[in-house]
């Protein structure tokens, strides 16, 4: 039986093409560790960010085993949604959302209530 790495982050500054290696070996040793440990990481989940205020044309080309991990701009850790330019409207707008949702939710209740509820 398998277990499963969950919530898993590595970082590291870039400076040069070494640091870029370094990651890329930390990333293999990482999937070492959890073969030997018989852990699963969910390469479909995993996500490369870059964290920058210059523009990047390099592409991210970190792989995690055999699989590339794909580039995103952005992603959720513990619930939050972290985007590469480090700003807040993709979590905001998701809180929002969520939050409209509860509201229909209760709306829907309410209206549909006897008048106990509407009280």
């Amino acid at each position: 039986m398998g277990l499963f790495a969950d919530e898993c982050i590595i970082c590291m500054k870039i400076l040069n093409i070494n640091d870029v290696e370094k990651l890329q070996t930390d990333l293999g040793s990482l999937g070492d560790w959890a073969k030997r440990n018989e852990m699963k990481i969910n390469q479909n989940k995993s996500k490369a960010l870059s964290f920058t205020r210059t523009w990047v044309n390099d592409p991210l080309n970190y792989s995690l085993g055999e699989q590339k991990i794909p580039e995103a701009s952005c992603c959720k850790y513990l619930g939050i949604i972290i985007s590469s330019d480090l700003s807040w409207a993709d979590q905001v707008n998701y809180t929002i959302q969520k939050a409209w949702r509860a509201l229909r939710f209760v709306m829907r209740i309410v209206k549909k209530g006897n008048k106990n509820t509407k009280s």
